[in-house]
């Protein structure tokens, strides 16, 4: 892509509906070579120390597909800084990097900036038992709500574009047979 064009940022979780920032185009996009996993122990945003949450990462194997957000070029910097201390609170979890992405709206290949998983970082906890994982969504709130919501919140995103998380779908039909305990704070 020459230079005069867009920057592109790869989302995959929440970015994906509430990106926080300007932008001036968004596709559904593929990344190869990484798949969206509830991988991520979470202490602010979905969780707390005593009760940590699971969030979404990308960890490596698979593909996954999410969206891609075109910005303005002049304001890469800016975004990029707030996305950054919004991603990696509480310290450097993830690494972001540009990665190749495909523009489903044509077949496009983009440089995009993603949060990869640090998978060397101890709140990197991939394949929880599902009875932990459960538990965690049941329980866990944060800053920004409940896990159950930013579960909620994914899968029905995820369903307007069209992408099916069985393994999302499955969590999420299962916490919603059982009723949802409000831990107290």
């Amino acid at each position: 892509m020459s230079s005069d064009g867009p920057v592109w940022i790869f989302g995959y979780g929440s970015l994906m509906w509430k990106p926080g920032f300007d932008f001036v185009r968004s596709v559904p996009a593929r990344l190869d070579g990484w798949h969206r996993d509830l991988c991520i122990r979470s202490e602010h945003w979905r969780g707390t120390p005593v009760r940590p949450g699971c969030v979404l990462g990308l960890a490596p194997g698979g593909s996954c597909v999410g969206r891609a957000f075109a910005i303005d070029p002049a304001a890469e910097a800016a975004i990029l800084e707030a996305l950054d201390a919004r991603e990696n609170v509480g310290g450097y979890l993830y690494e972001r990097r540009k990665v190749p992405v495909t523009l489903l709206d044509g077949g496009a290949g983009v440089e995009a900036w993603t949060y990869l998983a640090r998978t060397e970082d101890p709140r990197f906890e991939r394949d929880l038992p599902r009875v932990e994982l459960l538990r965690r969504m049941r329980e866990a709130r944060g800053l920004g709500g409940s896990n159950l919501d930013y579960l909620r919140e994914t899968v029905a995103h995820l369903r307007e574009l069209g992408i099916r998380e069985p393994e999302l779908e499955a969590l999420l039909a299962d916490l919603l047979v059982q009723p949802v305990e409000r831990p107290e704070a």
